[in-house]
């Protein structure tokens, strides 16, 4: 009777621990396939779990685009003589007297520098009175100068010059080579062409961002775009803002990957092939390669045309299901292309909670027998 009881007391034991380990969890990353599939909408869920094909893919490609809307791609280039309100002109003025209005004893000509355009657009010139200049040219402004003085000195000769001013400019911030304020002269009337007079930009083209504001408006575009469509080198506009920057997309890795971690895009596109090997590939010994997953907010018209239905509204959650083992599945992954704010979570394979299992009732039966025994010497049985 005593090794019957001996055999039960060792079941009771065993059932006990299995009762344990059920019942207090074993560690791991995060959820296993099983448990993402039960939170489908298919299963009551609230996310719309999706295998993906190349329908899928097709559907999903749409990367917001950058660029300029039209205000910016159709503003003509302001021309380099026109002038602005708070630019500066230089004024050199000749009479053919020796005795002029102007030009002091012994000489013809006078010269005013650094004649600034007021707020409202005018100058001030002696005896000619104050002129409209903003939107002039220095030829237009010398001949309205000429025909203010020519009934007061005999054939008055006028040059006028614009100098560098504080009203047609522009200011370069981020990440460039000079920061500041530079004026719109006759080399540095485009983008491409400022931001090359400010010292060129100083981060890896491949994720350089250009964001130009102009009052409330503003576009962003990549700099490589900038070179290879020329209608982007758009014309600027005193009191731009030019600002650039490195791209902030980033997506986040979770699960039997090389690394977990938060990681910023190093292209303009990134396929989910490319987002698993820049986190150090699936670990060979731990992830499950038919439990690839791509878990986003997708918006309702990329949703409904991978769920083909009508009647979705607002963002919904989707959850992408990538088998990299299927035939074709490594190209999928290639295809698939990830987004900012993704989370590529790749699950463990089963056999290691099985393992874990295993090492956990080991060490619980093990702990079980040094009870019985303890309790036999105790007992004298």
């Amino acid at each position: 009777m005593k090794p019957i009881m001996s055999r039960l007391g060792k079941g009771v034991l065993i059932l006990a621990a299995l009762s344990l380990t059920a019942a207090c969890g074993l560690p791991r990353p995060g959820p296993n396939k099983q448990e993402i599939f039960s939170g489908s909408v298919q299963r009551q869920g609230d996310a719309f779990v999706v295998a993906v094909n190349d329908r899928v893919t097709q559907a999903t490609s749409v990367v917001p685009a950058l660029g300029f809307s039209e205000n910016f791609l159709k503003a003509a280039r302001v021309g380099s003589d026109t002038i602005q309100p708070g630019d500066t002109l230089g004024l050199t003025i000749w009479e053919n007297v020796e005795d002029g209005l102007l030009a002091t004893a012994g000489a013809n000509s006078t010269t005013l520098e650094e004649v600034q355009v007021d707020g409202s657009g005018y100058i001030f010139v002696p005896y000619a009175g104050r002129i409209k200049a903003s939107g002039n040219t220095p030829e237009g402004i010398r001949g309205v100068i000429v025909e203010k003085l020519k009934d007061q000195t005999p054939d008055p000769q006028v040059q006028v010059r614009r100098l560098a001013g504080n009203g047609a400019t522009v200011a370069l911030a981020g990440a460039v080579g000079a920061q500041g304020v530079y004026p719109i002269e006759r080399p540095t009337r485009t983008l491409a062409t400022m931001l090359a007079n400010a010292g060129g930009v100083t981060i890896e083209a491949e994720i350089a961002q250009i964001t130009v504001i102009r009052g409330n408006a503003r576009g962003k575009i990549w700099l490589k775009d900038l070179f290879d469509r020329p209608e982007l080198d758009i014309a600027l506009r005193a009191g731009d803002k030019i600002l650039v920057e490195e791209d902030s997309r980033a997506f986040t890795a979770l699960g039997a990957t090389g690394s977990q971690d938060r990681v910023t895009f190093e292209t303009q596109t990134l396929s989910a092939l490319e987002a698993i090997a820049t986190v150090g590939g699936l670990t060979a010994t731990a992830a499950d390669p038919t439990g690839v997953f791509i878990l986003r907010n997708e918006p309702a018209e990329i949703a409904s045309a991978v769920l083909a239905r009508d009647d979705l509204l607002g963002a919904q959650r989707m959850v992408y299901v990538l088998d990299l083992t299927a035939p074709n599945g490594m190209f999928q992954a290639r295809d698939f292309v990830i987004r900012d704010g993704d989370t590529l979570y790749v699950t463990e394979a089963p056999y290691l909670q099985w393992d874990r299992t295993i090492a956990a009732l080991t060490g619980s039966l093990g702990s079980a027998t040094a009870l019985s025994d303890l309790a036999t010497a105790l007992t004298g049985g």
